[in-house]
């Protein structure tokens, strides 16, 4: 377990699923982060505009704009553009890991998700260095 410290950016989870956003932030809670939670791709791009945080796990079935359109968006921006996005979702089917990764998305795990697989894909996508 790492502990943040008082500098340290949160984690922002866009999910709409109200169980799996729980499941998640109990996972990043017990791992030290902090979590904002979006339930809809529209808020979620409104949030990382206002928080500006480490990172984005990004959930690609959601309502108002999917994350797909989410993804791109946040990747368009020039203030958001360096915050890696990991898509998180339960789309497993040929493509989807492509079609991620097409929209600007960093990395792609789908659902359901082990506390193990979040922390080596957050050493990956964030350089081996804590989420500042």
């Amino acid at each position: 377990m790492r502990i943040m410290s008082e500098d340290e950016k949160p984690i922002l989870i866009i999910e709409d699923n109200p169980d799996n956003r729980v499941l998640i932030t109990d996972m990043l809670h017990s791992m030290g982060y902090q979590v904002i939670e979006a339930p809809d791709g529209d808020s979620g791009v409104r949030l990382a505009h206002q928080h500006r945080p480490a990172l984005i796990l990004m959930d690609l079935s959601l309502p108002s704009k999917d994350g797909w359109q989410a993804t791109r968006e946040i990747k368009n921006s020039p203030e958001l553009a360096h915050i890696p996005v990991v898509a998180l979702t339960a789309h497993a089917m040929r493509g989807d890991r492509e079609r991620a990764l097409e929209a600007g998305c960093d990395e792609y795990l789908t659902k359901p998700v082990s506390l193990g697989e979040l922390s080596r894909t957050f050493s990956a996508v964030l350089g081996g260095r804590a989420a500042c």
